[in-house]
């Protein structure tokens, strides 16, 4: 006999990403039926503040007619093309046009693909295709951090420093190593300073290079803020001594801006507001605010011309996809980064980002709370078990927990392990930060009787 809910029908049927198949199977999904702004609402009529802006990424809201119709009109015009063999088309040329006017350092050529996973997984490939173009078969290793996020295809997901995402697949591959994680918080010792913390995940780096052997390393990979590790803000100075590091051995950086792009951080990039000058970036998300699967990478001249140039030798570039570049994509990012432009949403970012970081500092003391942390409108909430409870607690217990407060009180948040992160539309007003605010408040007195 069929299942009848839409809830059974999902358990049914649907395996789910990032979720425990058995713990679904009990409880079911909860579903989601249209999205108002920075509102969504459940098929029971509830209404949330989406505050994960879905999954790190709907800049605009989730109603934003514009976005609408630039798809219906692509859709109209030309639904689809690809960029095989000389071919391309107007939304193609165009958005890279405009993402290399918009880079925070001079950048050559924009490659499209469909999500920050496969962008991150075809940097890869083209740093090994460009070592064998400079006659440096040997330089090929690439360095990522600890709790880095950079994807789950097997490449991109090597890149990424988190267990889960290694553990039974095989992961990560050869070739792909993982330094300090730049998190003071947790990982600075007694005493030392947050400076101090930066010198020696520096140290660390320069030390990892010398171990490899430099002329072993072709890249250094990060995000100017991690973001599914955890929301870690780097430390003063971090990025100073990092690319002082990398510079020394000519190794190329790579900022994944997936998450941090297209005004996240209360500047156009993440690069932008730490002075970060990478030769690849990758963008994804907020690109499109995930009215369509678009993801791309941006190379400087340094990183382009090898390629370039072995693409000639051999006579083709041998990489793409069905859907790069995919007009209706390139239309639909081309208007979402005019909204983000006219109604001047990085500002906006930046003015009740600074009211959410506040907002949260209050509970900062809170006796379940080991640390607040962001930038912008990207924030963390770190709790931690109550007084002599010692590791009675399993990783990520606390966060399942004060999730499922946060859904009843109208809240939607991710637990990174026990982390609550909070990364909202960058379209919510000084009102809905408050409110967002007043229910992590509310649920934190409701955490503490529970969890006592």
């Amino acid at each position: 006999m069929r299942p009848n809910s839409i809830e059974a029908r999902d358990v049914a049927y649907h395996l789910h990403g990032y979720t425990n198949p058995r713990a679904h199977e009990e409880q079911g999904p909860m579903v989601i039926e249209r999205g108002e702004g920075v509102y969504v609402f459940d098929n029971q009529g509830k209404r949330y503040i989406e505050g994960m802006a879905g999954l790190w990424s709907v800049a605009v809201g989730f109603n934003e007619s514009r976005l609408v119709d630039a798809a219906q009109n692509q859709m109209r015009a030309l639904p689809y093309y690809h960029s095989f063999s000389h071919k391309s088309h107007g939304p193609a040329i165009d958005l890279a046009e405009r993402l290399i006017d918009m880079a925070p350092v001079q950048m050559s050529k924009v490659f499209f693909t469909n999500s920050g996973s496969e962008a991150n997984d075809t940097i890869l490939k083209m740093i090994w295709y460009r070592s064998n173009a400079l006659g440096k078969p040997e330089k090929k290793k690439v360095i990522s951090r600890l709790r880095g996020y950079h994807g789950v295809t097997i490449a991109s997901a090597s890149m990424t420093g988190l267990p889960n995402n290694h553990r039974s697949f095989d992961l990560p591959i050869e070739g792909v190593l993982h330094t300090t994680c730049p998190h003071y918080w947790k990982e600075g010792r007694d005493g030392e300073s947050e400076e101090a913390f930066a010198t020696r995940c520096a140290e660390d780096l320069d030390a990892m290079i010398q171990s490899e052997g430099p002329d072993t390393i072709a890249a250094f990979i990060a995000e100017p803020i991690m973001g599914a590790g955890g929301v870690v803000v780097p430390p003063a100075t971090y990025w100073q001594k990092i690319q002082g590091v990398l510079a020394k051995y000519d190794i190329l950086l790579i900022a994944d801006e997936v998450i941090c792009g297209f005004g996240r951080t209360g500047k156009m990039f993440g690069s932008n507001t730490y002075d970060i000058k990478p030769d690849i970036m990758t963008m994804s998300k907020q690109l499109t605010s995930s009215y369509f699967p678009f993801s791309a990478f941006m190379m400087n001249e340094r990183v382009y011309e090898p390629i370039a140039d072995e693409g000639n030798r051999i006579g083709i570039l041998g990489h793409g996809y069905t859907a790069s570049a995919h007009p209706v994509g390139a239309a639909v990012a081309l208007e979402n980064l005019k909204i983000i432009e006219e109604r001047d949403l990085v500002g906006n970012a930046a003015e009740r980002g600074a009211e959410l970081q506040a907002g949260l500092a209050r509970f900062a003391d809170h006796p379940l709370v080991g640390e607040t942390r962001g930038v912008g409108l990207i924030a963390a909430l770190e709790l931690v078990a109550p007084e002599g409870a010692g590791d009675a607690r399993a990783p990520g217990a606390l966060g399942l927990h004060m999730n499922r407060i946060f859904h009843k009180n109208g809240l939607i948040s991710r637990n990174v392990m026990d982390a609550m992160a909070f990364c909202p539309p960058l379209i919510i007003t000084q009102q809905q930060v408050s409110d967002m605010v007043d229910i992590v408040e509310k649920s934190l007195e409701t955490f503490a009787s529970e969890v006592a």
